[in-house]
């Protein structure tokens, strides 16, 4: 017993001096000694634990008279409190450190200081408070019975407190600065990929949450989340990019799944411009399935493109798409599905491919036809692209004729767009056939004055109003390359009025 306690009081002794070396500096040899050091801590602070829980709070003062300073330097190492074990055993002893029945002014105080330490462990990720487990409701995550049943009482109403003082506007200067730096983030989940996972899937909640997003706010919601940055490595990447495939699958490719998709690797594309890494890992690294001549085409901005030079690269895309999706048409079904997964990240060329079509001074080509019935309807065999291909360009010509009728009527444009009651038709050509309209509204000056009327007769069902609602956005979102500013002007005048 006396060998046992001589060690564990070097090693006490040890950690304290690792702890204040860590807290003077933020070095990157001082984040990777951390990181090196981090499961011994942790099993450091487990032994700790087992003693602490069998004391009362003065016992363990006399024993342990630095237990405060201890406990106080690692609720304020970032890496540490990035581990989700950490955390809890941090909090267990911090409880065992709370006097019961304080009666005295300085039991009152420490108390209160150990509260204060509590509360920035529990807040560090600034994350909702499901995130670490603490509510018995949140489905997916621990319950509060992980922690023993003598704290829980504690732990509860410590949170009910935290909780209760954000919803009200308290310390928010407080809550905005504990946040984990960048690095540290990356670092956590390269090492403890739960962690990714949950804080992915958190970030799916908050995003699907409600039937309408903006996508000014969710992609202020991913930023927020450090996921682009994290993301930036291909290792991070491909498991983010993977549970949106398994949310894609699950939803039949909702709209908003795939908006967010797209909000998602605009803002990869934009933190990876900021990196400053002198290797930058190639395209294969974070698309293996994509032939690599496609991959290179879809990754540039197509804002970026003159408008006199857009066509050529669109039909590059439709075409190496299309030998990919036809010479699996027969085989497995991972080809086509990778391919359209692969372009659905870049919807910026779909925007660019219905702007070609609806200039009339040409006959649509028939690469731009196939890219957007692949876009919408990639369930298809080649067949039935065909034939809807031919359906595309009829409607495309009947609505071109019709804006250049006097005077242009809106429910003539409207009834144009429909599909007849005999259609056999699936919704999703619906969609685009309404999304072509959209456009024709919005992009062409002489249909700006029948826009709401149009809009009006389109609108009439929840569904197809909350399609326009995202259409809309979407054109505020992504429009700078595409509309004048009467464009940008009507779209946000609908969406407002809608």
């Amino acid at each position: 017993m006396a060998q046992d306690s001589a060690d564990l009081a070097a090693d006490y002794q040890f950690w304290l001096q690792k702890l204040s070396a860590w807290e003077q500096a933020s070095s990157k040899e001082t984040q990777q000694d951390t990181c090196l050091h981090l499961s011994r801590f942790q099993e450091f602070l487990k032994q700790i634990y087992e003693i602490l829980k069998e004391m009362d709070s003065n016992a363990i003062l006399e024993r342990f008279p630095t237990i405060g300073q201890l406990l106080a330097k690692t609720c304020w190492n970032p890496l540490i409190l990035a581990y989700d074990e950490s955390q809890k055993i941090l909090i267990w002893c911090l409880c065992c450190l709370l006097n019961k029945e304080p009666r005295t002014s300085g039991e009152s105080e420490l108390n209160s200081w150990i509260r204060g330490l509590l509360s920035h462990v529990l807040s560090a990720f600034r994350f909702d408070m499901k995130e670490i487990g603490l509510f018995p409701e949140s489905l997916g995550y621990e319950s509060v019975d992980y922690y023993p049943s003598l704290l829980k009482n504690m732990v509860l109403s410590l949170v009910s407190e935290l909780r209760e003082s954000h919803l009200n506007g308290l310390n928010i200067q407080r809550w905005k600065k504990i946040i984990l730096p960048t690095c540290s983030v990356v670092s956590l989940w390269f090492r403890h990929l739960p962690s990714l996972e949950k804080s992915t899937l958190h970030l799916f909640e908050k995003l699907f949450s409600s039937k309408r997003n903006c996508l000014r706010e969710m992609e202020c919601c991913i930023k927020e989340s450090l996921l682009p940055q994290a993301a930036c490595h291909p290792a991070i990447f491909r498991i983010v990019d993977e549970m949106f495939r398994f949310v894609l699958l699950e939803t039949d490719g909702a709209p908003e799944v795939l908006a967010a998709l797209q909000v998602f690797m605009s803002c990869l594309t934009e933190a990876l411009e900021k990196e400053n890494k002198q290797t930058k890992f190639s395209l294969k690294t974070y698309f293996p399935y994509g032939a690599p001549s496609l991959t290179a085409v879809l990754a540039q901005r197509p804002e970026a493109i003159p408008q006199r030079h857009r066509l050529q690269p669109l039909l590059h895309i439709s075409q190496l798409l299309r030998e990919a999706v036809e010479d699996h048409t027969h085989g497995s079904q991972q080809g086509p599905f990778e391919s359209w997964f692969l372009f659905v990240h870049f919807g910026g060329w779909v925007d660019l491919a219905v702007e070609q079509l609806l200039r009339k001074e040409a006959e649509p080509p028939a690469g731009l036809l196939w890219l957007l019935v692949f876009y919408y309807s990639p369930q298809d065999g080649s067949q039935r692209r065909v034939q809807s291909m031919v359906e595309l360009k009829v409607l495309l010509n009947r609505l071109l004729m019709l804006l250049r009728s006097d005077p242009l009527s809106a429910i003539d444009l409207q009834k144009a767009a429909e599909s007849p009651s005999t259609d056999p038709r699936p919704p999703v050509c619906g969609q685009l056939a309404r999304r072509l309209l959209l456009s024709l509204l919005l992009w062409t000056p002489e249909c700006h004055a029948i826009a709401w009327e149009a809009v009006t007769h389109m609108a009439h069902t929840d569904a197809v109003t909350h399609e326009i609602l995202g259409f809309l956005d979407q054109t505020l979102y992504r429009s700078d390359h595409l509309c004048v500013e009467a464009s940008r002007k009507l779209a946000g005048e609908l969406l407002q009025e809608l």
